[in-house]
């Protein structure tokens, strides 16, 4: 019923840290390594909600084949596209001075390799009916590939949510995707500003609606987060987390929304469903990681609102 994209997977490593200098020897206190990519953490909490997931997009190299058997242990179905290239590297760095995040760029996709994922797409597509897409693109996907494959899930009438930034996210939502999930900054980049107020965001995400998009999932950290449509706008107050794991946790939150949504809960269920998972990834030590009895203990917790304009906007 469910499918991912993850069109430039990695291998992700985090690093643990007590302190970390620079210029200095760092000794690592654990080390946290997953089959990762933004797709790949939506599909692993997908599987922890006991969701059928299928998983495709490019593998390739020694690493594309550690990821293959990941999959594998997962109990997720592999529709991944071999390619020529290697599958990429991701550290993550966590201190108490912060969170640092090193990416590699991915490898180049052939335009043979391009032509045999879509026909691999048309075959999904005829199989799910939800498509989750996540992450950056890789070199030879130009920036109009997701808003393709929007539109190609839009003519079956089946739901596309989107989860990518910059060029492939403005272009992504001209195809009018069922829903996207920036964050903070990833809003501000889209809207061309440095920094937006709460009003701000919720006009930019309402116009968004307005030329074709279901919904904005907004996350904003500690501050919870924002679902907008053209109709309704809502907000989610969490509880507050003491120890905090960043990586991972806005997958989560896509990945509990479409869980939630594809058994028909009220939109107010879902969001709190999806703000529940992306708590629960980030209470925990690994990404893309949740606990169902603590989803359920925050889903609890978190407080969902309507706001209906004017003071409640500066909330």
């Amino acid at each position: 019923m469910i499918a991912t994209i993850t069109i430039n997977p990695a291998i992700d490593i985090r690093y643990n840290l007590p302190a970390f200098h620079l210029d200095e020897v760092n000794r690592v206190q654990s080390v946290d390594k997953t089959a990762g990519g933004k797709g790949l953490n939506v599909s692993r909490v997908l599987c922890q909600l006991e969701a059928t997931v299928t998983c495709t997009g490019f593998l390739g190299g020694k690493s594309g084949e550690w990821i293959a058997e990941q999959l594998s242990i997962w109990s997720l179905e592999n529709q991944f596209v071999k390619i020529k290239g290697e599958t990429r590297f991701c550290l993550a760095i966590e201190s108490k001075e912060g969170h640092t995040e090193i990416l590699e760029q991915g490898p180049e996709i052939l335009e043979n390799e391009r032509e045999e994922f879509l026909k691999n797409f048309d075959i999904i597509l005829g199989s799910n009916q939800y498509i989750v897409a996540s992450g950056s693109l890789p070199t030879g996907i130009d920036s109009n590939f997701y808003r393709e494959l929007i539109e190609k899930t839009n003519q079956k009438g089946k739901y596309f949510l989107l989860d990518s930034s910059g060029e492939s996210l403005a272009n992504g939502i001209k195809g009018k995707p069922f829903l996207i999930k920036p964050n903070k900054e990833e809003l501000c980049k889209l809207i061309g500003l440095n920094d937006v107020s709460l009003e701000d965001m919720i006009n930019h995400s309402l116009e968004i609606c307005r030329k074709g998009t279901k919904f904005v999932l907004l996350s904003l950290g500690k501050e919870g987060a924002l679902l907008i449509s053209e109709n309704k706008i809502l907000k989610a107050i969490i509880p507050t987390l003491t120890n905090v794991h960043q990586v991972g946790s806005g997958d989560s939150m896509l990945a509990g929304f479409t869980f939630a949504h594809s058994k028909g809960y009220l939109i107010e269920d879902v969001f709190k469903w999806s703000c529940a998972c992306g708590m629960s990834n980030a209470a925990s030590e690994r990404t893309g990681s949740i606990e169902l009895s603590q989803v359920q203990h925050f889903f609890n917790q978190i407080k969902v609102e309507e706001l209906v304009g004017g003071k409640e906007w500066n909330m």
